[in-house]
Order: C-alpha cells, then structure tokens, then sequence
C-alpha cells in the first residue's frame, strides 16, 4: 500500500513511500515529474532506461531522475520498495555539495542507473523510519522527512561509489583510456561540441571505434552521452534560473531557439516551458 503526502498548493505529488510485490507499475514505458527511486529484488528482471536495456540480477537500486524514462519486467517475481519525491519537496540541485547526487544517482550522463545493494538492512531501517514519520501526520513533518530523505540519498550515494560499476574507471587499456578521454571532453566541450565526428576529431579515432568502445563499456551511443549532458545543464538552468530558452539555448550553441526547443522536447519528453512550470524556476517563484 502506498503511503503519499500530495502539495496542498498545486495538489500534485510530493513525497510518496510504496511497497510493491509485482511489477505490473512498471511494465510499460513512462516518464514521471519526480524523481524515482526503487530497491528492487529478484534473481532475473530487465530494465529499460532512456534508450538502452539491462539485465540484472539479484537486489538492485534504481536511479531516475524526472522525465526519464523507463520500464521494468520480468518473467519471475519481484518485489521492492519505491521512493518518490518532486523536485519542489527537495531540490538535489540546491543540495549538491553536501550530497552529490547529481552525476551519480541522478542525470548521470556517462553511467549506469543501477548498482547492487550491498547493505540492504540500512536502507529497510531507514524506510520504516520514513514509513512511521508518513503516519503521524504531525508538526514539522515536512522538515523530518527531508532529514531522512538527505540520510537515504547519502547512503545511496555511498553505496553507488563504493559499488565503482557505474563510475568510469582509470584503466590501463587504449579503448578505456579513449572512453576516459570521450568522458572528459564531453564535459570540457558539451556548450560547443555536439557531434560525435567532433569527439572523433579532438580524439583522433574514427567515429566508428568511437561508438564501439562506448558501446562496450556503457551499452549508449556517443550520441546519447553528448546530448543526455546538454540536457542535464539545460534543466539546471531551467529548474534553477529565470534566464530565457532563448539564451540558455545560445549558452549551450545552439542559435536556433526553436531547433532547441524541439531537441529538448524529444529528449525529455516535454518543452522546455511545460518542464519549467511543472518542475522549475516559474513554479517555484509560486511558491
């Protein structure tokens, strides 16, 4: 049963806690405006995020920031536990230096979206401890939930560090040491650079060998790592400032606001004014 505090002021989600024993939520494609959050297990399920497929084992978590999306399946039995939480209830952009979840739990643009659990009970206790907090329906709940909320996303972030299969690693190889190369650039040059022939170039591979080693590693496309980091730095600035489409497009170079506009869209689901008074700046000045 799903326990679920909605904003009194716009009467969407805000927080919810959700025990699940099938996958039946999931089984199709959809993008939420919150993040999501799932401790998920199983012995075999596939989940499906963004563009690519994974197959996973064993007690998993899950990683989605808002719009992303995904679905989850399996042929056997599943259960777990969802967490969910607006933008507007907690900010993890306004918490990134005490908390770093951005790039590692969430818009994480070269990584995986998943990690093995390697201490479940420290997530279970915690959630009882949310779960109990949810039912009292008392003073300050709002400010103890976000406690335990910044405890459970340290941890998370803790554990995911610590699991080091979804953080790029130093390696000794050509073809790692290329992807190391690809990922650093990528954040050197995203505003400027936005194809992969342009990476190709600065590296001195064919495009060719370039989407090969990034397919190895990261099951993605070149493609899909330049444009997933343009649009981690374009909802920043539409979740975080008033600054108009029209130069946050030209601050990432594109000159053609319009063409922006539309490469958002198939990205995220959504426009970037739809994004902005759903989960951004334009909504939080109501508040």
């Amino acid at each position: 049963m799903a326990q679920i505090i909605i904003d009194k002021q716009n009467g969407e989600l805000a927080f919810r806690l959700e025990r699940f024993e099938n996958l039946n939520q999931f089984d199709h494609l959809q993008r939420k405006n919150y993040y999501s959050i799932i401790l998920l297990k199983g012995n075999n399920y596939k989940i499906n995020v963004d563009v690519s497929n994974y197959e996973l084992q064993g007690n998993q978590m899950i990683c989605l920031s808002p719009y992303q999306p995904f679905m989850i399946s399996s042929e056997e039995s599943c259960s777990g536990w969802l967490l969910n939480f607006h933008p507007d209830f907690f900010c993890t952009y306004r918490h990134q230096n005490e908390i770093e979840t951005e790039g590692i739990l969430f818009n994480n643009f070269h990584g995986l979206p998943h990690f093995k659990i390697s201490e479940e009970a420290l997530f279970f206790n915690l959630i009882d401890q949310i779960s109990k907090e949810m039912d009292r329906d008392s003073i300050a709940q709002h400010e103890v939930l976000v406690a335990f909320l910044k405890v459970f996303l340290i941890e998370v972030v803790r554990q995911k560090k610590q699991s080091n299969k979804d953080i790029v690693p130093k390696f000794s190889d050509d073809q790692s040491e290329i992807l190391q190369n690809l990922v650093d650039s990528i954040e050197k040059n995203y505003s400027e650079l936005h194809s992969p022939k342009d990476y190709a170039d600065v590296l001195c591979v064919s495009t060719k060998t370039l989407a090969g080693i990034v397919k190895k590693y990261l099951q993605q496309t070149p493609s899909s790592l330049i444009s997933n980091r343009i649009i981690i730095e374009a909802k920043r600035e539409l979740y975080l400032t008033s600054k108009p489409l029209k130069q946050i497009a030209a601050n990432l170079g594109y000159d053609d606001e319009f063409y922006f506009s539309r490469f958002f869209k198939k990205k995220v689901g959504v426009s970037p004014d739809n994004y902005r008074k759903t989960v951004g700046f334009a909504k939080l000045e109501k508040l």
